[in-house]
């Protein structure tokens, strides 16, 4: 037998759950909070496909759709009514309060929220006494808003609208009575920690729309007739494609390719799908999409076989055995980054990288990681790099914010080791410096597998890197080999392969011509004149600091493979006092 909820979006049977349960008086929805929410269907109103509505509204005409009263209240709109009762039952109990005090609210309801939580007070109190049995609901849309999270003590009108919420969450004859609270934010770590962390208060996550969610809204707002003239991706497809996305930015998609006029396919859909990405988490994440794979990728041949297996195996669909995360460390210049990018390249699926998302001001910190990492929750399979690592996350122990460096930390690091992601977030962390990153950070569980780059070994590698670069640069020459242009290449990059190529490519492109050409002669003389900006005792640091970190022998190039590690650990101590003087 099917139960009035069994329509509703998981989040609004755990709600209803704990109303009906009784397990408080106070909710707090976040997460999607801004989306639309479908409609369930019933046989009042039989319909092929659900309708959409905003948040607010689902609340008002659902959840709450027996209560005789559901006043939603937000500061830019002040008090709405939701039920055609409800606004005599609240402004004749307002009328009171004009008759006792001289005010003239029922005529004019305040938009001050200290006010109208005030009214709305002294409302719930003659509903307890006069009217016990009467059903009342009160949104609080933005709710973040109202009670922020501040830095030091909060504002007046802050503390009283707090105080307000949190003796009504705890009053004995209001958690008796048909009476709920629904506070909605996006994050919840904007809302004040006091009103969160009471044991009164109950926290219900709105989760991103999953696969068939996304396809029952993307039929329900486009027909067959659609997909055939406008879209070379079926609703199915184009419901698998777009993990991460709300409905809302489905329909973003979709108007655009009605207005527009062109087909929609994969390319367009990348475009548009990163463009709503890093539009919705502006200045925090970078949607990545690799070019190539790993083929593009000269030398690091075990490095390549590792990863390699993994891809297959996540294309497979044999996730156990996929490592939750990537260390991946080596000197200046070795291709880190270039090589997470070729391997999300091979692995079929997109990459999103953390820009920084810290701020000055208190709570914003915490909110924009929860925004990410929801996010991250959501678009899976994906994976996430994290350039600079031992820079960009700290650690535990830092002091001096008022402890959100350690929050951070903290929530990063658990959510990193949720093996319920083994597979589908994939982490790669890059760092030149392995040995300042926490060791939280590295265990396993966490980044599983350190992986070490290093320069060109021999004259094989040097030319195979070459090669690529100058295809990659563009340059035409008949130099084949490195060693047409520079007697010893030990102790050059990628890096500075590539900026000595673009030294090259800059001169020839002085000349004119539609196709850039340098000679071997030419090429000569700007390898002679390049001077690698990193001391050699920075490089050698960063390179024995790799081969210390490294889980593999079979990655390790020959002459670090079986290094004393005792005689590295020396040497890397004597390094870093010399580089302290």
């Amino acid at each position: 037998m099917t139960k009035p909820f069994d329509d509703y979006p998981r989040w609004a049977r755990t709600l209803a759950h704990g109303i009906r349960a009784r397990l408080g008086n106070t909710f707090v929805l976040h997460g999607n909070t801004l989306d639309l929410v479908p409609v369930p269907k019933t046989a009042a109103t039989p319909r092929t496909t659900a309708d959409f509505e905003p948040m607010a509204a689902f609340l008002a005409n659902w959840v709450f759709g027996q209560r005789e009263v559901v006043i939603e209240y937000q500061r830019a709109n002040g008090a709405i009514f939701h039920t055609r009762d409800s606004h005599k039952h609240f402004t004749d109990s307002v009328a009171i309060v004009d008759a006792v005090h001289g005010t003239a609210f029922a005529v004019s309801l305040p938009r001050d929220p200290v006010q109208f939580c005030s009214l709305v007070d002294s409302f719930l109190k003659q509903v307890v006494q006069r009217q016990p049995s009467l059903g009342v609901a009160v949104v609080f849309p933005y709710a973040e808003t109202l009670i922020p999270e501040t830095a030091g003590e909060s504002s007046a009108e802050d503390r009283a609208v707090r105080v307000f919420i949190q003796k009504w969450s705890a009053d004995p004859a209001l958690l008796s009575a048909n009476i709920t609270f629904a506070l909605i934010t996006e994050n919840l770590a904007d809302v004040s920690s006091r009103v969160i962390r009471s044991p009164q208060t109950l926290e219900i996550e709105v989760e991103r729309p999953d696969e068939a969610e996304r396809l029952r809204f993307l039929r329900a707002t486009r027909g067959p007739e659609w997909f055939q003239a406008r879209s070379e991706l079926s609703a199915e497809r184009l419901a698998q494609l777009t993990s991460g996305l709300t409905r809302i930015q489905l329909r973003q998609i979709l108007s655009s390719v009605d207005e527009h006029g062109a087909r929609l396919d994969p390319q367009a859909l990348r475009e548009q799908k990163k463009a709503v990405i890093e539009a919705e988490c502006y200045g925090l994440l970078e949607y990545v999409e690799s070019r190539f794979g790993l083929d593009m990728v000269a030398g690091h041949e075990g490095v390549k076989t590792r990863l390699r297996r993994a891809a297959k195996a996540v294309l497979a669909g044999r996730l156990r055995g996929v490592p939750m995360g990537y260390l991946i460390a080596g000197p200046v210049g070795s291709a880190k980054t270039f090589i997470v990018n070729c391997f999300t390249g091979e692995l079929g699926f997109p990459c999103v990288k953390f820009l920084n998302f810290r701020s000055q001001w208190q709570g914003v910190t915490e909110g924009n990681l929860e925004k990410i990492l929801k996010l991250l929750h959501a678009m899976w399979p994906v994976g996430v790099i994290i350039d600079e690592a031992d820079a960009f996350l700290g650690d535990r122990n830092q002091e001096g914010d008022s402890g959100t460096s350690n929050r951070v930390f903290a929530q990063l690091a658990s959510f990193m080791g949720n093996t319920e992601y083994r597979g589908k977030i994939v982490w790669f962390l890059i760092t030149s410096r392995p040995d300042l990153l926490p060791v939280d950070l590295k265990r396993q569980g966490r980044a599983e597998e350190h992986l070490a780059l290093f320069y060109p070994q021999n004259d094989a590698e040097h030319d195979a890197l070459f090669r690529i670069m100058i295809k990659k640069s563009g340059l035409e020459t008949p130099a084949r080999s490195i060693k047409e242009v520079i007697d010893d290449p030990s102790g050059l990059s990628g890096a500075d392969i590539e900026a000595i190529l673009a030294r090259a490519l800059l001169v020839a492109d002085e000349h004119g011509g539609d196709r850039p050409v340098a000679s071997v002669e030419a090429l000569r003389q700007t390898f002679q004149d390049f001077i690698p900006a990193t001391s050699h005792l920075e490089r050698e640091l960063q390179i024995l600091v790799a081969v210390q970190e490294c889980t593999s022998r079979e990655v390790l190039p020959e002459p670090y493979r079986d290094m004393d590690r005792g005689a590295v650990l020396a040497r890397v101590n004597e390094l870093r006092a010399l580089l302290k003087t």
